[in-house]
C-alpha cells in the first residue's frame, strides 16, 4: 500500500466540499469525507487501476457523490492534486503542480 498525501489546494478543495454539504444538512459533509477515505483507500491499494486523465495524473470518482479526486503517482507516495466537483471545467485542476 501507497503513502497517500494532499497538496494544500487540494485539501483546501475537500474542506470547502466538506462545508457545502454540511451546510446544506447535518451530517452530509461527514459522509462526503466517508467517501474521499474510501477512495484514498482504493488508491492506496490499486494506485494503477484507475485511468490517466493528463500527462499522468489518474482520477478516481467518489462514491455518491459527483466529485474526483486527481492524483499522481510520485515514487511511493501518491498525491492527490485535486477533489472536484463532476461540473467543473476539466481543466481546472491542471495547473496545479
Amino acid at each position: 500500500m501507497k503513502q497517500v498525501g494532499f497538496r494544500p489546494a487540494a485539501a483546501a478543495d475537500v474542506e470547502a466540499a466538506y462545508e457545502w454539504y454540511e451546510e446544506q444538512r447535518f451530517g452530509l459533509g461527514g459522509e462526503f469525507l466517508a467517501a474521499v477515505e474510501k477512495a484514498m483507500q482504493s488508491i492506496s491499494e490499486q494506485p494503477d487501476a484507475y485511468p490517466i486523465v493528463h500527462r499522468g495524473t489518474r482520477r478516481i470518482l467518489l462514491a455518491r457523490f459527483p466529485y474526483g479526486l486527481y492524483y499522481r503517482i510520485v515514487g511511493d507516495q501518491l498525491v492527490v492534486v485535486a477533489c472536484m466537483h463532476a461540473a467543473r471545467h476539466p481543466l481546472r485542476w491542471r495547473s496545479r503542480k
